[in-house]
């Protein structure tokens, strides 16, 4: 029984893979990528695929991204591996959260993790100001910078609620 679902678990994957190559994704199974999809259909923005680049972006213009932060309830959203120092990584670092208009923090249910719990928009400056606190107090040259639900919601606005029924 438990090999044919892991049987019809790959043939999904598989099946998932090949429509996300027609829309140019290459591995779906990147790290956070499924979760920033559904991220970006909640919100109307664009997916970008590449590791490199913003999470996503308007529709109709490009030039205006988005980062997206997401984790379980109880959880915090990180982004990783951002430079303390030198200078110059550093700068490069503070980028990824410059470069967007807005940043998105979901939170999603523990008892259903493909599923939205809430949404919070931040303003970029809330978070590059946060960011830097975090990479000050490091002693570390390289951290992860952590979120909690609770940062979000007295720093961000409610974009997003689940009406349903609690997980």
């Amino acid at each position: 029984m438990k090999e044919k679902i892991i049987s019809q678990i790959i043939t999904l994957i598989r099946k998932a893979q090949e429509l996300a190559l027609k829309i140019g994704i290459f591995n779906i199974l990147q790290p956070g990528l499924v979760k920033e999809m559904i991220i970006a259909e909640i919100l109307g923005h664009k997916i970008i695929a590449s590791k490199r680049d913003a999470d996503a972006c308007d529709k109709n213009n490009p030039n205006i991204k988005f980062e997206y932060l997401s984790c379980y309830e109880g959880g915090s959203g990180q982004l990783d591996r951002m430079f303390k120092a030198p200078a110059e990584k550093r700068e490069e670092s503070l980028l990824r959260i410059k470069r967007n208009k807005k940043v998105y923090f979901a939170i999603f249910y523990k008892k259903d993790p493909l599923k939205v719990k809430v949404i919070y928009e931040i303003e970029p400056a809330v978070v590059l100001k946060e960011t830097e606190r975090q990479l000050d107090r490091s002693r570390n040259d390289i951290s992860h910078v952590g979120f909690t639900e609770e940062w979000a919601g007295k720093n961000g606005i409610v974009v997003y609620k689940n009406n349903a029924e609690n997980l």
